[in-house]
């Protein structure tokens, strides 16, 4: 099975956390799928939740211009499968409170339209992507956007102050389930069904790090959908699903 990899990476990055705002907006450790597939539809031109604002602005529900679906980027690439490794020491990325002033005066009802901003910013996030092949036209405009360093707009990582830097980009061929003699290990992201009892790897310590993360959009209101996922080098108890290999590692497609 083909995939395209790439190493995804930037100075900082933020994927707001949308249920704590009260004091400081918090960050993911981790891009996640909606977010990435986000960035990819930047890539190749795909039109985001302001574009289907703009289209559907003063219609009606009922109206049969009306696109009560998703945006477009999640529309055309939402079937795509991906694998998220994180390259840092156990999977965690170092944060940081960032403090700054918003006084473009309707910001706040404060004195002096002065509202403070309080975010948490990855700092020097880095990952691994594969994107597995599939017969859609995105994702051959995908991989060729890619292979050629070609944007249409310039992709971010979570908000545009966060540039993002791609590299290394190439296309791979994975072999499919083909895990070591020595256990079920697993060296992506993976999506949490089953325990973690096994041992870790020979000769590292065990870790495993784990977060509840969006891995979908809901089609009503575009809230995210989530599931745990982790990031270890202990032994899984059952074989996942979606599960390919590349030089004696495995890596989990969701």
């Amino acid at each position: 099975m083909k995939a395209i990899s790439f190493e995804l990476s930037g100075k900082t990055a933020i994927f707001k956390k949308p249920d704590v705002n009260s004091y400081a907006y918090f960050t993911y450790n981790n891009i996640h799928k909606p977010a990435l597939l986000g960035l990819l539809g930047a890539i190749i031109g795909l039109g985001g939740y302001t574009k289907l604002y703009d289209g559907n602005k003063g219609l009606k529900n009922d109206s049969s211009d009306y696109n009560d679906g998703f945006p477009e980027f999640y529309e055309k690439l939402k079937d795509l499968k991906i694998s998220i490794i994180p390259l840092a020491k156990n999977g965690y990325f170092s944060k940081k409170i960032q403090i700054f002033n918003n006084s473009v005066g309707y910001a706040s009802e404060e004195t002096g339209g002065n509202l403070i901003v309080r975010e948490q910013w990855l700092e020097n996030p880095k990952w691994q992507i594969m994107i597995l092949e599939n017969d859609s036209i995105e994702y051959e405009k995908i991989k060729n956007y890619l292979l050629n360093k070609k944007a249409v707009y310039i992709p971010y990582l979570g908000k545009n102050d966060h540039f993002a830097n791609i590299a290394k980009v190439s296309e791979i061929e994975l072999s499919e389930n083909l895990f070591l003699d020595d256990g079920l290990y697993v060296d992506s992201l993976f999506i949490k069904k089953g325990d973690i009892n096994g041992c870790e790897k020979e000769g590292e310590l065990p870790f495993i790090f784990q977060e509840i993360s969006p891995i979908s959009l809901q089609k009503d209101f575009h809230f995210y959908e989530y599931a745990t996922l982790c990031f270890s080098n202990c032994e899984l108890d059952e074989k996942p699903e979606s599960c390919f290999s590349l030089k004696n590692k495995n890596y989990i497609f969701f």
